[in-house]
């Protein structure tokens, strides 16, 4: 009998833990209507499938376009903010008419994915900066 109680325990438990990493992925959908840089590869404008790889608290992400003639993997940091996302979003640094993503939110999470700065993007910001005018673009998202 105590077997069969420890068994189902340890099952109950198995739930919970892969049930909390289902929660803690991301799966979004966007259309982005700019061409954009992730990493050091540029990716043109499109609709995107955006997910972690792996299971829970995972910092891998797949980007790829819906017709899948473009993706990349990168690799995040984690982004946290006190009040929750209010909206799923991602989030592009702008430099003229260059965007790189920078960070991806889910509605009502207070933890997201922060891509770090590349070479590139730093070399483009300092290039820029006199010259043009900096900004951040929002692109809602739809949770897939």
């Amino acid at each position: 009998m105590k077997r069969q109680a420890l068994s189902l325990i340890s099952l109950l438990t198995l739930l919970l833990v892969a049930g909390s990493a289902i929660a803690q992925t991301v799966h979004v959908r966007a259309d982005i209507p700019f061409n954009f840089a992730v990493g050091n590869k540029t990716l043109p404008a499109g609709t995107y499938d955006v997910g972690t790889i792996g299971m829970r608290d995972s910092k891998t992400l797949l980007l790829q376009s819906q017709d899948a003639n473009a993706s990349i993997m990168v690799n995040s940091n984690a982004a946290e903010n006190l009040k929750p996302a209010t909206k799923t979003k991602l989030v592009f640094n702008q430099y003229g008419s260059r965007y790189f993503l920078s960070q991806i939110w889910v509605n009502g999470e207070t933890r997201g994915h922060q891509l770090p700065k590349t070479s590139r993007e730093k070399e483009t910001a300092r290039d820029l900066a006199q010259n043009l005018t900096r900004g951040q673009a929002e692109i809602v998202a739809r949770l897939q």
